[in-house]
């Protein structure tokens, strides 16, 4: 049994030729048709989440790892404008989302009937492709046939070769319940789009070839574009310095993991950070996080940066002179190996190394807070774990931590809203095959609570939630913390815990108030894979930004 409508059947069919099989579902009636003919097929895997918001951050986590596109379907009016959030982290994230919005057809829009938008284009600007399907009542309308097969096939082909999200509005008319025995139709897959790609331009080599002081920096890379051969022989350049994020998945000896750590000490040292200051900057990922170096490399000016690799290149410090689309090892194997006479490389890693050694001594007598929890936790997670980190003070405390080697870190930096952060992480570890591992923050836990409102969460999925009663990144960022308007309309402040949230969704429950009890839960909570578990971790809110602003300064 499938749908009798002929433009949803349309859909199914292509869907199915084309390999995709994940469909998020959200209830609803104007998108019953798709409903019955993906869920009559047990080809397709579909999921129920009723919250728009979580269930397109659900897809998201979902694609985000098997690096294929997943389908988000609703009904019409307002539940499309609720997928918004993720379609944005898709689109900047670079991750492939197909989003099928159920609509009425266009003679029925603004004449007052209910769950009615103007849907077409809502995304515009943070989509690769949309339409509206034609609505077809016969097998005998071929121009709407012809013209429906050829954008569901353009929009598949967009999402997996641009890599992102696309945008199907499907206009229904009643009835929309009708089944019928088998489909009607028969449809043709059009041709893959190619990747685009480029050849290193001879500038470049010219550049390359003069700079005593290159600067290589790696964020965001999933799945990862070096393997240590390719490190060995990059770092093997004295005149190159290699910076990481945590997003980027790359541990090596010559790099330089901790881009706060090295740029805090120094950066109103104006002697020393000119010393930093590089000939030529690459790039190779997606969104950089540190946003120390990204102030850094404006203000001094950057002289000129190229841009390695598939993922969309952006002018971060307004000197992007080239974006050079070729697989990074490709790039790599391009390069000159007669190398320049230089120190910049020994000289920085020297500097960092000197940070390091210094870390442990203000870990061991710094009190209980976010900074001891991070270290606490960053030392005792288990290996080969996907990492999900949240927004916004989480992420940049990782920066300051080594990670493990056999991790894979993501995070919606894309946007780097706080918005989805568990409903994607609880997507990562359905579509994932490691045990996933979510850190996050009270705010930002708390603003995605319907994550947990979802059927399909592994028994062996952890959260762990550092709860310092607000948003403490705002105690960081400059500003008036003193002011009476500071507490309740920027860190907002509360008093809530997740006990009663955990208890109604069925989640393992664990709450830490100190490092006795941090020892005493950490062990059942991460051995007990009975059901999804929380360890929530409560650190004092006055204290936590004097103690990591402290650490920079102890660095100097």
């Amino acid at each position: 049994m499938t749908t009798s409508i002929l433009h949803a059947q349309q859909v199914i069919l292509l869907f199915k030729k084309r390999g995709i099989s994940h469909i998020v579902i959200s209830p609803g009636s104007r998108n019953a048709p798709l409903t019955i003919g993906f869920t009559a097929d047990d080809f397709f895997k579909c999921y129920s989440i009723v919250d728009e918001r979580c269930a397109a951050h659900f897809a998201l986590g979902i694609a985000q790892q098997l690096q294929e596109p997943v389908a988000i379907l609703c009904t019409s009016g307002s539940a499309m404008l609720n997928y918004y959030p993720a379609v944005a982290e898709a689109f900047y994230s670079e991750i492939p989302l197909i989003v099928l919005s159920a609509d009425r057809p266009p003679h029925k829009i603004d004449i007052g009937d209910g769950q009615t938008i103007r849907q077409q284009h809502v995304y515009a600007n943070h989509i690769l492709f949309d339409t509206q399907l034609e609505m077809i009542h016969n097998e005998d309308q071929t121009e709407y046939l012809v013209t429906n097969e050829r954008a569901i096939n353009k929009a598949i082909n967009i999402s997996i070769s641009k890599n992102g999200p696309v945008h199907l509005n499907i206009p229904f008319e009643e009835p929309l319940y009708k089944k019928v025995e088998q489909f009607s139709l028969e449809v043709k897959v059009m041709d893959v789009l190619k990747d685009e790609t480029t050849i290193i331009p001879d500038q470049f080599f010219e550049n390359w070839n003069k700079a005593k002081r290159k600067l290589i920096i790696l964020s965001t890379l999933n799945p990862p574009v070096f393997e240590k051969e390719d490190l060995d022989l990059l770092s093997s350049d004295p005149s190159v310095l290699i910076m990481s994020e945590v997003s980027a998945n790359v541990v090596h000896k010559n790099i330089v993991w901790g881009i706060d750590t090295l740029i805090a000490p120094i950066e109103f040292d104006d002697e020393q950070i000119a010393a930093l200051q590089p000939d030529l900057v690459v790039t190779i990922g997606g969104m950089i996080v540190s946003k120390k170096i990204k102030q850094y490399l404006r203000r001094f000016e950057t002289k000129i940066h190229y841009h390695i690799g598939k993922r969309r290149a952006y002018d971060t410090f307004f000197k992007l002179a080239a974006h050079i689309k070729m697989p990074p090892r490709k790039w790599l194997q391009q390069l000159p190996t007669d190398y320049l006479e230089s120190n910049y490389q020994q000289q920085w890693l020297d500097h960092f190394k000197m940070y390091l050694d210094k870390k442990p001594e203000y870990i061991q007598r710094i009190p209980w807070s976010d900074f001891k929890i991070f270290d606490l936790i960053f030392n005792q997670l288990p290996g080969n774990i996907t990492l999900q980190l949240g927004n916004s003070s989480t992420i940049r405390y990782a920066q300051l931590f080594k990670m493990n080697d056999t991790h894979r870190v993501f995070s919606n930096r894309g946007t780097s809203g706080i918005d989805g952060c568990t409903s994607t992480a609880i997507g990562a570890a359905v579509g994932g095959k490691q045990q996933t591992i979510l850190i996050t923050g009270d705010v930002s836990f708390f603003y995605d609570s319907n994550a947990l409102w979802n059927n399909y969460i592994p028994d062996n999925f952890k959260i762990i939630l550092i709860n310092n009663s607000g948003g403490g990144i705002f105690r960081i960022l400059p500003g008036e913390k003193d002011e009476s308007y500071f507490s309740t309309f920027f860190e907002t402040t509360h008093q809530l815990d997740a006990t009663h949230l955990c208890k109604m969704h069925d989640v393992g429950y664990h709450k830490v108030g100190d490092e006795f009890a941090f020892a005493k839960a950490y062990n059942s909570f991460i051995n007990d894979n009975t059901r999804p578990q929380l360890l929530e971790i409560f650190t004092p809110r006055e204290v936590n930004d004097e103690i990591l602003l402290g650490y920079f300064k102890y660095l100097k």
